[in-house]
């Protein structure tokens, strides 16, 4: 067996040196041996093995902007306007998109310095309190295994049942992730190309049919959201319409966990931070506007894509057979199927690396920590298979209720987490500053600071009052959509109880030293720069960049989209 090295990201050397970077920021793999009767044995995974940087920027630009883009902008947001109107689902999906963009923007702070797989779960252990990090841990791998059964449920025909599209999606998928963290970049870059485009189609073709311009069908204009027909069921309906929109957004976080394992962090990160400006604005924003347009909330529609799993009836698809385009139900039908397949790749992918940094900071089951020579975790990726294939039994109380539980549960989960992102950026930096750091040796620092993660804890709390309100509100009153709205609090408070417990009684650790003394707060394991290098990293970036040919110079397939535009205007 070689002699095993720990990995390193700080990056001393001028950029220049691109060789002696990457042989510094790609982690060293060592032999394992094989032969041993765990499965994970036979595959090759051990203790000492670590991830791989091998995602390029161009595959972390992708997920940032289409990879988590799943069959709720598809199937489920029709059933917002239904339930409140277009004007009330377009208000909140743009109150949480502002709020998830705010999200992104303070995580990327961090995670462009400190590129790790636990991402927010290692920053709150490290930058706050243990408690915090094995919360949000836990609380972030349940929510992504319990995502997988739920986009698969929505997908769901009376044609196959439910274990059936278990076999034919998480099967595949769960074999993708064996093979190396480049080529789940790789599928997911392609599997988004094919949604963006796919929406840009869309949006192109239903504000055309909106305006008049396909001829025969007069274009409804701005009538849905005349005559008191924008805003329908007031307040407890426009409540009710943000778990709709948190299992849209959900999964935007996942380029912090992604950086872990691309290459150069420090440029890649925030590049990709940036770009999920657009994804909000083009794939939900311009999306809900569109359908709202197009269809009118008494459409019947609206409602059967959503608890049907009806693509005939997605509102995407109503609006190209209205427009003429007969073909479309087919087309939406293999794109909504790409998606169920990006969908449960990413969640793949982001449950078992964050297991894994679970594992290698003591907050779970140390065999969890296993990687294999490829750099992937193959025991927490059995681990995921197993619950998500466990979790598919339960639709033995009827598939629809599942998926309803499990669209409060993950929704709920991801605005808690969301919500404790703003918490941990705020002592970040203040410990950051208290230290006597300067913000010039930060990749990235985010603007307007502290609006942003204040921002994100106020509208957090009130979205989260709105959704108890709803619940409450909700007619008729159901006990069970009250208990689906907190459980995932009670999940939350129950994991940093227990693990606050744990340790005044089993580690004896004082209460006065619960949270991390902001003195002692580690900013140096992880780092890509070291102290003072910032200045001169980026001038000499700066320089580098001015020496290379003007970007769009030769056409490339593999290269982001806005690289082909730029390389069709010049040519």
């Amino acid at each position: 067996m070689t002699e095993e090295r720990k990995p390193t990201f700080e990056l001393q050397n001028s950029p220049s040196e691109s060789k002696t970077e990457i042989q510094e920021a790609n982690v060293i793999e060592t032999n394992s041996t094989r032969g041993g009767k765990p499965l994970w044995k036979t595959l090759g995974a051990e203790h000492r093995n670590n991830v791989q940087r091998g995602m390029k920027s161009r595959h972390l630009m992708m997920i940032a902007i289409g990879g988590t883009i799943g069959t709720g902008i598809f199937l489920s947001a029709g059933a917002s306007i239904a339930l409140a109107g277009p004007g009330s689902t377009l208000l909140s999906y743009f109150v949480v998109g502002l709020f998830v963009y705010s999200v992104v923007i303070s995580l990327g702070e961090m995670s462009s310095m400190y590129p790790v797989s636990g991402a927010f779960s290692t920053f709150g252990s490290r930058f706050v309190s243990p408690a915090l990090g094995f919360t949000l841990g836990w609380n972030y791998w349940l929510q992504w295994s319990l995502s997988i059964p739920a986009v698969i449920l929505q997908f769901w025909t009376d044609k196959l049942q439910p274990w059936h599209w278990a076999i034919i999606i998480i099967v595949p998928m769960f074999a993708i992730q064996l093979i190396h963290v480049r080529v789940y970049g790789e599928s997911e870059y392609w599997f988004s190309l094919i949604k963006v485009l796919m929406i840009i189609v869309f949006i192109t073709v239903g504000l055309i049919f909106d305006w008049g311009g396909v001829k025969g069908h007069p274009g409804p204009g701005l009538s849905n959201f005349h005559d008191n027909q924008a805003f329908i069921g007031g307040f407890p309906a426009f409540a009710q319409t943000f778990v709709y929109a948190f299992y849209s957004f959900g999964g935007i976080e996942l380029v912090a966990v992604a950086a872990g394992e691309s290459e150069k962090p420090y440029k890649t990160v925030p590049r990709a931070i940036k770009a999920t400006f657009f994804r909000i604005v083009l794939f939900y924003i311009l999306t809900i506007l569109t359908i709202g347009l197009c269809i009118n909330y008494a459409d019947e529609t609206l409602l059967n894509a959503a608890f049907d799993s009806d693509v005939a009836a997605s509102p995407i698809t109503v609006v190209f057979l209205r427009a003429g385009f007969g073909a479309a139900a087919h087309l939406v039908n293999a794109v909504l199927l790409t998606a169920v397949l990006s969908a449960t790749n990413s969640c793949f992918y982001a449950s078992s690396r964050m297991l894994l940094s679970l594992a290698r900071s003591g907050h779970a089951p140390k065999i969890f920590g296993w990687v294999n020579r490829r750099g992937v975790p193959v025991p927490a990726l059995l681990l995921a298979l197993a619950f998500s294939c466990l979790t598919f039994l339960t639709t033995i109380w009827g598939e629809g209720v599942v998926f309803s539980w499990l669209l409060n549960i993950t929704g709920i989960s991801a605005l808690l987490v969301w919500t404790s992102i703003g918490l941990i950026s705020l002592r970040f930096r203040y410990a950051y500053l208290k230290q006597g750091r300067s913000l010039a040796d930060l990749p990235y620092t985010q603007p307007l600071f502290p609006l942003l993660p204040t921002g994100v804890i106020i509208l957090g709390v009130l979205m989260f009052i709105a959704q108890g309100y709803a619940a409450v509100r909700q007619t008729p009153f159901q006990a069970k959509n009250v208990i689906a709205t907190y459980i995932g609090v009670a999940l939350y408070i129950i994991l940093y109880l227990g693990y606050t417990f744990y340790e005044r009684f089993h580690l004896a650790k004082p209460i006065s030293r619960h949270f991390v003394p902001v003195e002692a707060v580690d900013f140096t394991t992880d780092a890509v720069w070291s102290p003072g290098t910032g200045e001169r990293i980026r001038k000499s970036e700066f320089e580098t960049r001015q020496d290379r040919p003007a970007r769009g110079e030769g056409f490339q397939w593999a290269s982001p989209i806005w690289t082909w535009v730029v390389w069709v205007v010049k040519h």
